[in-house]
C-alpha cells in the first residue's frame, strides 16, 4: 500500500485522526517538557521570581505604617491583600523573561528548525510551549502567592492591620482572599502566555522582553502621568497590568475601573491576542 492510500485508509477509520493528533500533543508536550526542565535557567527563574515576589511583599507588608489612632480600615483604606500581594508586580517581570526564552532561546541557536522538522504541525508546537509553560508558572505562582500571603498574615497585625481596627485576618478561608490569591496565580500564567505570543512574533529575545515589558508597565505609567481623570481611568481598564491589579483587590471593589474578574478578562484577552499574533507568524513565516 502507498503511502497516500495508507493515510486516507487511516482518515477513513473513525477515531483514528483524533487519536493520531492527540498522540501529536502528548508527544510535542513531552518534548517541551523536556526542553524546559533540562535548562538550568528554568528553574532559577522560577524559583527567582518566587522569591522575589514574596520578599518584595514582606517588604511592603513590612513598610506599612499608620499613624496613632488612625488605624482604622475607614481610616487607611488600605488592603491587606493587596499590599501582601505587591511582589506580584515585580515578580511578573520573572515570569516574562522565563516566557521569552522558552521560545526566542531557540530561535538564537536555530534549534527551533530541528523542533519544527520533528513535529511539522507548528500549531501543535505553540499550544505544547503554552501548556508547559503555563504548568510551571501556575506552579510556581502558588508557592509565591501562599508565600505572600503568609507574610502578610503574620506581619500587617503588627501594623495596625487587626481585626479591632475592622481589617480582616489574612487568609485562604475568606473568600475575598482567596479570591485575591487565585486572581494573582492566574494572572502570572496569563502574563506568561502573552509574554510567550509576543517572543513567537519577533522572535528576537532581547527585542521581545523590552515589548512585553513595555506594554505591561507602560499603561500604569502613562495613567498616572495624565491628569485627565477620564483618560486615566480608561488606560487602567485596558492595560494588562492595571487591569491585572484589580483582581487581588479586597478593599473598596466598588470603586474599581473594572471588577476583579473583569480585570482578569482583559488579561486573558491580551495573552490571547498575543498568542494569537504568534500563531499566525509561526504559521506564515520560515523558521
Amino acid at each position: 500500500m502507498t503511502a497516500a492510500p495508507a493515510a486516507a485508509a487511516v482518515l477513513d477509520k473513525p477515531g483514528h485522526a483524533v487519536r493520531a493528533a492527540g498522540a501529536d500533543l502528548r508527544d510535542a508536550v513531552h518534548a517541551e517538557w523536556t526542553k524546559l526542565r533540562t535548562l538550568a535557567s528554568t528553574c532559577w527563574l522560577l524559583l527567582g521570581g518566587a522569591a522575589v515576589t514574596i520578599a518584595v511583599g514582606a517588604a511592603a507588608a513590612a513598610a506599612f505604617r499608620c499613624q496613632p489612632g488612625a488605624c482604622t480600615l475607614a481610616q487607611t483604606g488600605a488592603d491587606p491583600a493587596r499590599i501582601s500581594l505587591t511582589g506580584i508586580d515585580v515578580g511578573q517581570a520573572v515570569v516574562a523573561v522565563l516566557a521569552v526564552l522558552a521560545v526566542g532561546g531557540e530561535y538564537s541557536t536555530g534549534m527551533i528548525r530541528v523542533t519544527l522538522t520533528a513535529m511539522p504541525r507548528r500549531l501543535t508546537v505553540l499550544g505544547a510551549k503554552a501548556a508547559v509553560l503555563a504548568g510551571c508558572v501556575l506552579a510556581a505562582g502558588v508557592v509565591a502567592v501562599l508565600g505572600s500571603v503568609l507574610a502578610g498574615r503574620l506581619i500587617l497585625p503588627g501594623h495596625g492591620m487587626t481585626v479591632a481596627n475592622g481589617y480582616q485576618l489574612l487568609s485562604l478561608a475568606n473568600g475575598s482572599d482567596l479570591r485575591a490569591a487565585v486572581g494573582a496565580v492566574a494572572y502570572l500564567a496569563l502574563v506568561a502566555l502573552f509574554a510567550l505570543g509576543l517572543a513567537t512574533a519577533i522572535r528576537e529575545s532581547a527585542i521581545a522582553i523590552g515589548a512585553v515589558l513595555a506594554l505591561l508597565y507602560l499603561f500604569p505609567l502613562a495613567s498616572a502621568l495624565i491628569g485627565d481623570q477620564v483618560w486615566s481611568r480608561r488606560l487602567d481598564q485596558i492595560g494588562p497590568l492595571s487591569a491585572g491589579l484589580d483582581a487581588w483587590t479586597t478593599v473598596n471593589v466598588k470603586s474599581l475601573p473594572l471588577t476583579p474578574w473583569q480585570g482578569l478578562g482583559v488579561v486573558a484577552l491580551w495573552a490571547a491576542g498575543a498568542l494569537l499574533l504568534g500563531a499566525m507568524v509561526l504559521r506564515l513565516r520560515d523558521a
